[in-house]
């Protein structure tokens, strides 16, 4: 059996996970001078890839509570990030603003008295004839679409921060293991990692970031932890039309709980459908398009080039996601639904901070 060997004079940390949320924590306990490997069986395919990277903090419509502390937390992280990953990728950053939109009258009010009780979150009222909406309504044939729009919140290009991710844990010499772990167990003060492939990893610390599959590797008697699939779709739409140009639009916008990210003049992502099960559904485009009573000739099914998914989990129980010390070097940071992107800073020092307590 094959033993993969850690360096004595550094702490190992082992992270089960390779999506942003693992990667991110290795990004953070790397700066921190640990060791670090990360292991995945699917190292370039996870749900992060799937991801439309939208940032929703200032826009969050509580002002108390563990997901809104941590919301507020990574908001005032991601600048300083954004900042120290540009030395990687240059043209890494969040595209700001954030538009939510509605055609529901009530929803309305309620973001109208939203904006009206949070002076200081700098977000803006948009009325049925603003100018910033004006073209998402006729494009659309939405005659009472109304929203609001944060001047904070914005969007990061999931596949650019991936790939900007990768290239620092290069720098950094992170060893990856494409792997899957099938058992843990501590032994002498240490864990140690079976691969499916028979590698066993020796680490001072585990940290599970690896979805529905952390499940998998924990004492589900001792540990209550339940996690649902949640699914996510998104299609592409590409269009022919001359006199329609979808950069009109804004860059990226959302109107009824629906996602729109027009990438150029004729291409437009659509998601995402959120469902508890791990398998798409074939009326994917219906459930996207269904806020509209009238679709625009160029919003057509036949038109879809691309769509994909990524399933995600929801943990049960308790507030999303699950961050836990479950015993001495066992870590738990799963569980993040849709806000893995937005989180992943605050979340990783998180991490950073527990896993001291567990070296000490």
């Amino acid at each position: 059996m094959e033993e993969f060997k850690k360096d004595s004079k550094k702490s190992h940390i082992l992270i089960v996970g390779s999506g942003i949320i693992g990667k991110f924590n290795a990004l953070e306990l790397s700066e921190q001078g640990y060791q670090i490997t990360i292991v995945d069986p699917q190292t370039n395919m996870n749900s992060s890839s799937a991801a439309l990277g939208i940032l929703v903090s200032n826009m969050y419509q509580k002002s108390q509570g563990r997901s809104w502390e941590l919301r507020k937390k990574s908001n005032d992280l991601w600048p300083k990030w954004i900042k120290f990953l540009r030395q990687y990728n240059k043209n890494l950053n969040i595209q700001k603003p954030l538009i939510q939109l509605t055609t529901d009258k009530t929803k309305f009010e309620k973001l109208n008295k939203f904006v009206a009780n949070h002076p200081n979150r700098n977000l803006e009222v948009l009325k049925k004839d603003s100018s910033i909406i004006e073209n998402i309504s006729k494009m659309f044939k939405l005659k009472n679409l109304r929203g609001i729009i944060s001047f904070q919140d914005g969007r990061i290009e999931p596949i650019s921060l991936l790939k900007t991710l990768d290239t620092y844990l290069k720098t950094k010499n992170i060893n990856f293991v494409n792997d899957e772990i099938i058992k843990i167990k501590r032994v002498n003060n240490q864990w140690i990692s079976t691969g499916k492939n028979k590698l066993e990893i020796k680490s001072d610390v585990i940290v599970l970031c690896n979805s529905l599959d952390a499940l998998k590797l924990i004492n589900l008697k001792r540990h209550n932890i339940k996690l649902k699939p949640v699914l996510g779709q998104a299609i592409e739409i590409s269009i022919n039309e001359k006199e329609i140009s979808l950069l009109s639009l804004p860059k990226h916008f959302s109107i009824d709980g629906k996602n729109f990210l027009p990438i150029n003049r004729q291409r437009l992502i659509i998601g995402s459908t959120e469902e508890y099960n791990i398998t798409p559904k074939e009326n994917t485009f219906e459930e996207l398009t269904n806020f509209l009573e009238n679709k625009p000739a160029w919003l057509d099914k036949n038109k879809i080039t691309n769509k994909w998914f990524g399933i995600r989990s929801r943990p049960e129980s308790e507030p999303s996601p699950i961050l836990k010390s479950l015993e001495q070097g066992l870590i738990v940071c799963t569980g993040f639904y849709k806000n893995g992107i937005l989180l992943a800073p605050a979340c990783s020092a998180w991490i950073s901070n527990e896993i001291k307590k567990h070296l000490i």
